[in-house]
């Protein structure tokens, strides 16, 4: 199979540079909607928390295009530098200037060269290379040079059929757990109704009063001290907790017997409340584990239960990002959460709510390991494809 560079069947267009006083947060006539690198992401491109500039800033050859690949080119997060999704038809929008477009050639198959921008090979590649001092930058040569294996066009089409539809059955498990969320929230909706209006009259009460809230421990940060990491004690941080869809299962960085002296363990059950960075994200505690000051631990008393507390933290998560004070970074503090206005349902209603979303999760679970192996085969596959096995 032939290898060649990526320069030698595909353009790179640079994104749309901008002005403060050219841009708008909504949709307005003579504005174009333009992506960003939030916009890219592992399931395609999202729509969501766009930015309006002004068309005359867009140029033609800056539309986003059927086929057109989306990178994320400068990010402060070496794990944003290098995300790529593809367009599936014209969009009418730009990308910005942290942003590139691949363009492929009419002579390849757009979405065969749109799946070797997901393979794990291409994503390793790019970290390596982006790596800088203050901001991870991928330059054009990095892009250009990349080499791709090319084999006959009707190939192309092959091996690029075989790979949408792997992808598509991985999206379809993750819609159904999407769907399975959707139907937690519409339960608590019609339980409990809005928990900022109160329709249904429930008493209100703090949210101090009907738990315990206590910040994490972390005297000394484990960055400053490796001494305080690798042991067998699990370690949540705030991005554990915004990623975890409800209950946190897994964990990725562990506290020696050191690291948890100077910490504290909490048991499993406890909600877990982000209050900086990721403002008022919440999951409960599958495990026992450990957590820093930028996380509060909840633990209900007689009047509630966890699961009520995180869904109603969920109506309620946006209102608090807006009252977060602002210093380096948005935060909260526990005053402010303790003072929280919660309604109070009858406690029976609240233990019936928990007992659906337990079936809600059981079945979520049955979705999740099905997920794993598709998400196994299509990487499996996205690999030989691009070694000549497939």
């Amino acid at each position: 199979m032939t290898v060649i560079a990526l320069a030698e069947i595909a353009d790179q267009i640079r994104g749309v540079s901008y002005a403060k006083a050219d841009v708008v947060d909504r949709p307005a006539e003579g504005f174009l909607p333009v992506l960003r690198a939030n916009n890219i992401t592992d399931d395609g491109l999202s729509f969501d928390d766009l930015v309006y500039v002004r068309a005359e800033k867009v140029s033609a050859k800056q539309q986003v295009r059927s086929g057109d690949i989306v990178i994320a080119a400068s990010s402060g997060s070496i794990s944003v530098v290098g995300k790529a999704a593809q367009a599936e038809h014209d969009l009418g929008m730009g990308f910005g200037a942290f942003c590139k477009v691949v363009r492929p050639s009419p002579k390849v198959h757009a979405r065969y060269i749109g799946h070797f921008f997901k393979t794990r090979d291409y994503r390793r590649r790019m970290s390596a290379l982006a790596a800088g001092a203050n901001i991870n930058n991928l330059k054009n040569e990095h892009i250009d040079e990349i080499e791709i294996p090319l084999p006959t066009l009707d190939e192309q089409k092959r091996i690029a059929g075989i790979l949408d539809q792997a992808d598509e059955l991985r999206r379809k498990r993750q819609r159904a757990i999407d769907r399975l969320n959707q139907l937690g929230q519409a339960i608590f909706h019609e339980m409990f109704g809005d928990p900022v209006t109160n329709p249904k009259g429930f008493l209100i009460k703090k949210l101090g009063e009907v738990g315990i809230l206590d910040r994490g421990v972390s005297k000394h940060r484990p960055r400053n001290d490796p001494a305080l990491l690798g042991g067998e004690h699990p370690l949540i941080q705030t991005g554990d907790v915004a990623n975890a869809d409800g209950y946190i299962r897994n964990f990725t960085s562990t506290y020696s017997d050191l690291g948890l002296k100077q910490s504290r363990k909490w048991p499993s059950g406890t909600l877990c409340i982000t209050i900086a960075a990721n403002i008022g994200k919440t999951a409960i505690l599958n495990i026992d584990a450990c957590f820093p000051d930028s996380v509060v631990g909840f633990t209900p008393g007689t009047d509630t239960n966890a699961e009520y507390v995180q869904f109603w933290m969920s109506r309620v998560q946006k209102r608090l990002e807006e009252i977060a004070p602002q210093s380096a970074q948005k935060n909260i503090n526990l005053a402010i959460l303790r003072e929280l206005p919660i309604p109070m349902p009858a406690r029976a209603l609240q233990d019936e709510f928990q007992k659906l979303i337990g079936v809600i999760e059981t079945r979520k679970a049955t979705f999740r390991a099905a997920e794993e192996g598709s998400e196994a085969l299509f990487s499996s596959l996205q690999h030989r494809a691009f070694q000549g096995e497939l």
